[in-house]
């Protein structure tokens, strides 16, 4: 395992007074804005009005304004994991994936023993409720061993509604969404009851049908965790859970925009199949985004990272990743040729509205909370700011 930082994290610069950013693109709901201005009031994002301010002139310079992203799928970063049970390793995680534009985030466990994610979901739930975290995602144990990936089949169950009702409640008000492979026993009640609770039901690590995928969603499913990875490819007569999750205007597909887990014409596909208004870019990051090379524990299961590839030791499998969502937005926009617009909606603004946070996050507009990330011309961060607070600030 690769060495932990022990220091917290170093609290960011607070705001004291009205400011605003002129001369950058900014990218809003109604479009993007060239020479733009944003305001910037406290905490909040304040209409441009004429009052005393501090001006950040960022003109000449090349630079975009998007709203923060929003992570759905993460499990740490910065040399520490989410689950190992320390407060301090999670921040550190946290930290790492801020300054990389990650203002917004969930994070996601990986399976283990019941009682052990019980524990970790009471440490999360803490940072959830002082606001380091947005929620808590269980990934797995009611996941299909033929599809388990990155997860030890051995600590794998069916779905009953019983035990993931326990695992809900153990986060104590902090859980967001449940991966299920949906196929198996338990799995539709299992859906419906994550419906009733409001948390989200998400369609993943599955061996699922066509016919079979169709009846979750309709239960209550509305996520494809990492779609196209850990479940079955396409076929003409058998088109599985892919086209099911695709074609239905109820699911967000999730998707690992990293250049490994998908090619660029399956991410294209996935597009023009879905529209971009039902795609979110998630990291899927393990300990080693933001870190290095080297090898890692995830969960029970030990990975080794070589050339920022995260894979199994044993079996060689792919490991979650080392991704950090400024890569996957940049990527969007130069290699995969995405507007703009829609690179925005991938990384911000669909998932907010999954976590339903829409009235606070994903968009910048008025009223809303200063939450932005700062790139230059060539989609490198440059600036992020939560709450009105610098946590890197533009040179």
């Amino acid at each position: 395992m690769a060495p932990v930082t022990t220091t917290q994290p170093t609290p960011p610069t607070r705001p004291t007074q009205r400011t605003v950013l002129a001369g950058a693109r900014v990218v809003l709901p109604s479009g993007v804005v060239e020479g733009g201005r944003l305001t910037v009031d406290g905490g909040t994002i304040a209409a441009n009005e004429q009052a005393e301010h501090v001006t950040l002139d960022l003109a000449g310079r090349g630079y975009t304004i998007v709203p923060g992203f929003v992570d759905l799928h993460n499990h740490g970063g910065g040399g520490a994991s989410f689950t190992s049970g320390t407060a301090q390793d999670i921040l550190t995680g946290v930290r790492t994936h801020r300054e990389h534009g990650t203002t917004t985030l969930v994070a996601s466990t990986v399976t283990n023993d019941l009682g052990v994610l019980a524990r970790q979901a009471a440490v999360l739930s803490e940072l959830v409720e002082q606001g380091d975290l947005a929620g808590i995602h269980y990934e797995g144990p009611f996941i299909s061993p033929c599809r388990k990936g990155a997860h030890d089949e051995g600590l794998l169950r069916d779905p009953d509604p019983a035990e993931v009702r326990k695992l809900v409640e153990a986060g104590r008000g902090a859980a967001k969404m449940v991966t299920l492979a949906t196929e198996l026993p338990g799995g539709i009640e299992s859906v419906r009851l994550l419906a009733d609770l409001g948390v989200i039901a998400a369609i993943g690590h599955t061996d699922a049908t066509y016919d079979q995928t169709r009846a979750a969603i309709d239960a209550g499913a509305t996520v494809a965790t990492h779609l196209f990875n850990a479940m079955p490819p396409l076929q003409h007569r058998e088109p599985g859970p892919i086209v099911a999750l695709l074609e239905d205007e109820r699911v967000t597909v999730e998707l690992i925009n990293d250049g490994t887990h998908l090619h660029p014409a399956v991410l294209e596909l996935a597009f023009a199949s879905a529209g971009a208004g039902r795609v979110a870019f998630i990291t899927d990051a393990m300990d080693a985004a933001g870190f290095g090379d080297g090898l890692y524990q995830l969960g029970p299961m030990q990975v080794e990272v070589v050339d920022g590839v995260a894979r199994l030791v044993e079996g060689g499998s792919i490991a979650g990743s080392t991704l950090t969502l400024d890569t996957a937005f940049k990527r969007g926009v130069t290699l995969d040729r995405l507007p703009l617009a829609d690179a925005v909606l991938a990384t911000s603004t669909n998932p907010a509205r999954l976590l339903g946070l829409s009235d606070r996050i994903g968009t910048l507009e008025p009223g809303k909370d200063a939450d932005l990330v700062v790139l230059d011309e060539g989609y490198e961060v440059v600036g992020v700011m939560r709450k009105g607070e610098w946590v890197v600030r533009p040179a």
